[in-house]
């Protein structure tokens, strides 16, 4: 086969033609006008990124093109644009609704949140996240959406599914409002270190690849204390210990104090929301190498559209003081540089808002390339997965979006993604 001319390969620019290469596979050729490196924060200009398939086989230089055999190419011009890794969620609840809160969550059953969870799924992807932990779903609904998605049944991102959130009786990630006659228990809930570990053996059953645990009380639960420890440290302990022996990475909600020392000494892998994460907390995260998953937009969401919502009085008064602390508290921890995911606790709000979160994340300490990098590199260390995903590189998945200005001179344009790509296919183009 003849190479490449350069000439020729810019004429084939605006052509969009698909093949198969010899092994059968697609070959596709993205013309990144301005490409972000992730990792160094440069802006590499006129990137060529080649991808077989669903995975990146190379990215080049347009001289380097010539040496490229000539093949059967689909040619994405993305020019104008500046093209980034897909972007991951390290806190999302995809079967949830942002309009259903408190008592109205009585009316609505698994395989209804199921449903929902189908149209959360496409909102997510075509807003540019193309991996996403889901930290808690009823009666494993993630794990069948997770397969539903891999089957190319309904559009969305890669799913790391919890499956059930484990929580102690009457506790955040139980289920309160109801009276003592129903005898209502979340799936999840387990008392005790034996009885912990068999839940977590349970999740990993039926399907979950990551685990979630309360370790403190919630905003959004009935009657629960937000600062409140749940679980000893025994009990955290063996959720731990049994997670990490069976290869699963652990994340537990704990917005106080003491539940969270708990929980980083117990040795998780992540902390979510961390509102009143102290100062020995943080030194404790950086030390061990804890990521924090800080959720600072939703609270503008609860406060603002949550009563309409449904969700309950008491619920709006804690989040007055958590969302202001928890800032703080981010700020803290940025400053002192601990590990920080991206992670935003999505179906509280509506899915699809994803994006948002990067305006306060600039706000409150970080860079606009280091928030950024907690929705790329750093999730996908946290998540296990550095090797397929979160920089374009030889050998990851082709998970790929651009925008049309400098996100590194203004993040809140991830908040308007105009071309996203997961494992090789296009699922939202420019002119869309």
């Amino acid at each position: 086969m003849r190479k490449i001319a350069l000439a020729g390969l810019i004429s084939l620019l605006s052509l969009s033609p698909t093949y198969a290469n010899d092994d059968g596979m697609i070959t596709t050729v993205i013309h990144a006008g301005q490409l972000l490196d992730v990792k160094s924060g440069k802006l590499l200009k006129d990137q060529f990124i080649i991808i077989d398939g669903d995975t990146i086989r190379d990215v080049v230089t347009l001289r380097d093109m010539e040496d490229m055999e000539e093949e059967d190419i689909k040619f994405i011009n993305l020019s104008d644009m500046f093209v980034l890794p897909g972007l991951t969620d390290a806190h999302v609840h995809l079967t949830g609704d942002a309009n259903i809160h408190g008592y109205k969550r009585l009316t609505r059953s698994t395989p209804r949140a199921a449903i929902t969870g189908v149209r959360n799924a496409r909102r997510t992807l075509m807003a540019g996240f193309t991996t996403v932990r889901n930290v808690g779903a009823p009666g494993f609904a993630d794990v069948d959406l997770m397969e539903a998605i891999e089957d190319g049944d309904v559009p969305g991102p890669t799913i790391i599914p919890a499956g059930r959130s484990i929580g102690i009786t009457g506790g955040h990630c139980d289920n309160n409002l109801l009276p003592y006659e129903n005898r209502e228990t979340a799936g999840g809930v387990a008392d005790g270190p034996w009885a912990v570990r068999t839940k977590v053996r349970e999740n990993k059953k039926f399907g979950a690849k990551v685990i979630k645990f309360c370790g403190t009380g919630g905003v959004l639960s009935k009657g629960t204390k937000v600062g409140a420890q749940q679980f000893s440290f025994a009990e955290m302990k063996a959720i731990v210990d049994e997670a990490h022996q069976l290869g699963l990475k652990v994340a537990v909600h704990a917005h106080g104090e003491e539940g969270i020392n708990t929980a980083i000494r117990a040795g998780v892998d992540s902390v979510e929301h961390s509102s009143f994460i102290s100062d020995e907390g943080i030194r404790a995260a950086k030390a061990n190498g804890t990521y924090l998953s800080m959720d600072i937009y939703v609270s503008d969401y609860i406060l603002s559209e949550g009563e309409e919502a449904g969700i309950l009085v008491e619920s709006l008064e804690k989040e007055r003081t958590v969302g202001k602390k928890q800032r703080e508290r981010f700020q803290a921890a940025a400053e002192a540089g601990v590990k920080m995911a991206y992670g935003t606790d999505a179906g509280v709000y509506p899915h699809g808002d994803n994006g948002k979160q990067f305006a306060y994340m600039v706000k409150w300490g970080l860079s606009p390339l280091q928030a950024i990098q907690a929705a790329t590199i750093n999730n996908a260390t946290l998540f296990g997965v550095e090797t397929h995903i979160g920089s374009l590189e030889s050998g990851k998945m082709a998970d790929i979006i651009a925008v049309e200005s400098n996100p590194l001179g203004d993040v809140s344009e991830l908040e308007h993604v105009d071309f996203v790509m997961k494992g090789g296919t296009v699922f939202k183009s420019k002119e869309e």
